[in-house]
């Protein structure tokens, strides 16, 4: 073991994907004195969560999944969430189309692309909700191009795979979003990193786990890391440390022992795809068709047929199927489960697992599913698939939340959190879905409230509406801003 060496910067990053790099961006646009260390246990960046097979791609704006509207008992649709949602995306645009005007990201076509964004049910109940739902988006003008049918012939063009084979005169009903996007957050992550040469004092480390964090009596952080391949450890002091660390956010905020993370649990879920290898197949479908979610799923196991673009080509998947392991990351331990079980979280996360049983008979289902019931269920989407077309692949790891309730003892989060030292100088994602699409948005309420002097000062309040032009206003209450947000990102990602 090498004697540590002790440096001391302005902010550590814990975990090298698409949230850790876009704070960094974020804070080398607004505060370019800052002097910036990230950290990552694996060998590159991008290759847990942010990886592309680990994604969900989608550009998560509440086109088309399902989830986000749910209805409430009285039969209306609740389209908050849908609308938050959306916002935070276009956010997300903004930014990206900034870094691309600076020249930070040379060549957006090689981490976005225009796909549309479909739902897709069957039967009479859900055919009521979809246009329900439909009703209620459609009216505001974040959504006044979602267009809905249940003409079959419509449909068929829309997603031929899904109509073809299918018998005539079934319920059926979808409805489309052609502005939706596609996005390779692991190719994001990358032009992202490789964007941060430009700052002056920014340092990546591949091959170093974050093994200690312990803060100083009034003073900042300490950070110890130890290098995977020489088994050296050396600290560095830090004011901020955010810890981005995907599954490996919840071990790290529970060694930090700050008072916000006491209560806080973690569920693992697993996925799989089933990956189209036929070329001609791949070529006849350009859209993401979400449908329902089965009961007792969690929402990252929302079916649907994806349209990817990968490393400058097209691919096709079809699920996740959700699977189990203990494991909080991809690459974990086994023992992540048991090891995350603290005193102040064991009643919680009992409570969860007595109030979700459905889940996890759910999960248990998925796990032992053959190859002829993924078929099948991959032919309720598209009936004329073949067996030989498609091979099952594994996806990435997910960290549910769990967290206090009083009511309840505890209960399950399907979303993602920020959680944040009271004096600013720590914060952590936890979670999953859909955080990469709205890293933007949740980075910069990590940003205000971590550095509430700076960012409030004259000079960064107008960096930040140059930066992003719905700063300080409300796309969903201003449709000219809306318009001319789009029109602007449409040019500088080249979506138009």
């Amino acid at each position: 073991m090498g004697s540590p060496r002790d440096d001391t910067v302005d902010v550590v990053l814990v975990g090298a994907g698409i949230v850790s790099a876009t704070l960094a961006n974020l804070l080398s646009e607004l505060m370019p004195d800052l002097s910036i260390r990230v950290f990552e246990r694996l060998e590159s960046v991008a290759a847990e969560s942010s990886r592309a097979m680990n994604n969900a791609g989608t550009g998560h704006a509440a086109n088309c999944e399902l989830n986000y509207t749910p209805r409430r008992p009285d039969g209306s649709v609740d389209i908050a969430k849908a609308l938050a949602i959306n916002e935070a995306f276009e956010v997300s645009l903004q930014f990206w189309s900034h870094l691309v005007e600076v020249g930070a990201i040379r060549d957006p076509r090689g981490f976005i692309h225009r796909v549309p964004h479909l739902s897709f049910v069957q039967g009479d109940a859900d055919l009521d909700f979809l246009r329900a739902r439909h009703a209620a988006l459609s009216v505001h003008p974040m959504f006044a191009d979602m267009a809905y049918s249940e003409d079959h012939a419509l449909m068929a063009e829309w997603m031929p795979l899904v109509m073809e084979g299918r018998s005539p005169g079934g319920a059926l009903a979808a409805t489309r979003v052609s502005r939706g996007t596609d996005v390779d957050f692991g190719a994001l992550t990358r032009l992202l990193f490789e964007g941060m040469k430009r700052h002056d004092d920014f340092e990546l480390r591949v091959g170093h786990e974050v093994v200690g964090l312990r803060r100083e009596p009034h003073g900042p952080w300490r950070v110890r890391a130890r290098g995977l391949v020489d088994g050296r450890t050396h600290e560095v002091r830090a004011r901020f440390v955010f810890v981005g660390a995907g599954g490996g956010a919840l071990p790290l905020l529970q060694k930090s022992g700050i008072p916000e993370a006491r209560g806080y649990g973690g569920f693992p879920v697993g996925g799989r795809w089933l990956v189209c290898r036929n070329p001609d197949v791949i070529e006849r479908h350009q859209a993401k068709v979400y449908g329902k979610a089965a009961l007792g799923a969690p929402p990252m196991s929302v079916p649907h047929l994806d349209t990817r673009h990968w490393n400058g080509r097209r691919a096709l998947l079809f699920g996740p199927y959700a699977g189990f392991s203990t494991r909080f990351l991809m690459q974990g331990s086994f023992l992540d489960l048991p090891r995350s079980l603290r005193p102040d979280n064991l009643w919680p996360m009992v409570a969860v697992a007595r109030d979700n049983l459905d889940l996890l008979q759910y999960l248990v289902g998925e796990v032992v599913q053959s190859r002829k019931d993924r078929l099948d269920t991959l032919r309720q989407y598209m009936p004329t698939a073949q067996a030989g077309d498609w091979q099952l692949e594994v996806a990435g790891q997910r960290v549910q939340i769990i967290k206090r309730d009083p009511k309840r003892g505890g209960r399950l989060e399907f979303g993602t959190e920020v959680v944040t030292a009271a004096d600013g100088s720590l914060s952590s994602l936890l979670g999953a879905s859909p955080g990469a699409s709205t890293a933007v948005s949740t980075m910069l309420d990590v940003v205000q409230r971590c550095f509430p002097d700076r960012v409030a000062s004259a000079a960064c309040q107008e960096r930040l509406r140059r930066i992003m032009p719905s700063f300080g206003g409300s796309l969903a209450r201003d449709p000219a801003l809306l318009r001319a947000v789009r029109d602007r990102d449409d040019r500088c990602l080249q979506l138009d």
